[in-house]
């Protein structure tokens, strides 16, 4: 006996067969249940294209690496492949290496309500680290050719010692090749690192580079004069055994130039973490740029400080003529300090010129350091 269709149906045959039975209140329910809503749903409101002017003048970067830290992630990576390769003698050289790519990895991380900067000076620290880790490494090899001098009982093989600092004079060569800043320039606003003063004329722009590999260039570079050192006694001692003094005589004058190597990235660390002024933006120039903008009267509370040897920031208070349009004066300033100093950031607060302010305290300049 074949099923009949009331027994075989959907549930929706069954549902209508039911509101069907429900008459017009069945009709009213089903009604009810596929009706749309009357009123359509608010639209998301669009964001809002902000003026050429606005405190943020750079587009907000893509998440992920900046072409400049790809390119700094790609030298990295190469110089721990090649500390790998000769890992039995460098392992403190491979260290230094992964902490400068943890703290570029790091110098990434996005701003957030506590760090509110976001974590630019990571790369700042990584930087420290290799060179602090550069000074314990030469203090240990000064402490023992130290102790050889002293207590002359002791053998060199001459051969051993020539391949190994053959082998560790290539390596280092090569890493030195790898991390040299010769990179495509990169920049953070209108010039960034190329800056030079317009007041100084186009004169060869210093490159800095990215702090994290430059750290590790010194490091490496420091390790390329000591192995250099190494080379030049073992080659003495391979041909003349009794000249071993050479050894620790040579790690002497070459750790000596090796610490020196470090002064002018620690002097800049140092310049960072300490807030001072970006090495190649002057105090004068900017407080004159800012003058020089018109309707502005006076300028106080100018502060300039760099996150890396890239990212300089600035603030300032701009005292304006009743007469002069604030946001005229803003527009203009703002232009000024990032096409010709290449700011990442600008913060400038536009206030009335009061005559008390000549005698205010706070409203003074600093004096000369």
């Amino acid at each position: 006996m074949e099923p009949s269709p009331a027994a075989g149906g959907s549930e929706t045959t069954r549902l209508v067969s039911h509101l069907d039975r429900g008459g017009a209140g069945g009709s009213l329910r089903l009604k009810s249940l596929f009706t749309e809503p009357s009123e359509p749903l608010p639209e998301e409101p669009k964001p809002v294209e902000m003026p050429f002017h606005h405190c943020h003048r750079d587009p907000l970067p893509p998440p992920g690496l900046t072409p400049e830290r790809l390119h700094a992630r790609k030298q990295l990576y190469a110089a721990c492949a090649v500390c790998f390769v000769f890992m039995a003698g460098e392992v403190v050289d491979v260290g230094s290496m992964m902490g400068s790519l943890f703290s570029l990895w790091l110098s990434t991380r996005p701003a957030t309500r506590t760090m509110t900067f976001g974590w630019h000076r990571s790369e700042t620290l990584g930087a420290l680290a290799s060179v602090v880790s550069l000074w314990m490494v030469t203090g240990i090899l000064l402490y023992l050719a130290f102790v050889r001098l002293l207590h002359s009982d002791y053998h060199i093989e001459g051969g051993a010692m020539l391949l190994t600092a053959s082998i560790a004079v290539c390596a280092n060569l090569l890493m030195a090749f790898v991390l040299h800043q010769a990179g495509p320039p990169h920049s953070h606003g209108s010039r960034g690192a190329e800056y030079a003063p317009l007041e100084e004329g186009p004169e060869e722009p210093l490159p800095l580079g990215n702090t994290s590999v430059r750290a590790a260039f010194v490091h490496v570079l420091g390790d390329l004069l000591q192995s250099f050192g190494v080379l030049a006694a073992s080659i003495l001692i391979y041909f003349k055994p009794q000249y071993k003094a050479a050894d620790p005589i040579s790690t002497f004058l070459f750790s000596i130039c090796a610490l020196g190597s470090t002064a002018p990235t620690l002097r800049d660390v140092l310049r960072i973490l300490m807030e001072g002024t970006p090495r190649n933006v002057g105090f004068e120039p900017v407080r004159d740029t800012l003058l020089s903008v018109p309707g502005v009267r006076a300028t106080h509370e100018l502060h300039l400080w760099a996150l890396t040897l890239t990212y300089h920031v600035a603030s300032a208070h701009l005292a304006i003529d009743s007469t002069a349009d604030p946001e005229a004066v803003l527009a203009e300033a703002s232009s000024r300090l990032y096409s010709r100093f290449g700011f990442s950031s600008c913060t400038l607060q536009v206030e009335q010129y009061q005559p008390e302010m000549a005698q205010c305290l706070r409203c003074q300049e600093p004096p000369q350091a």
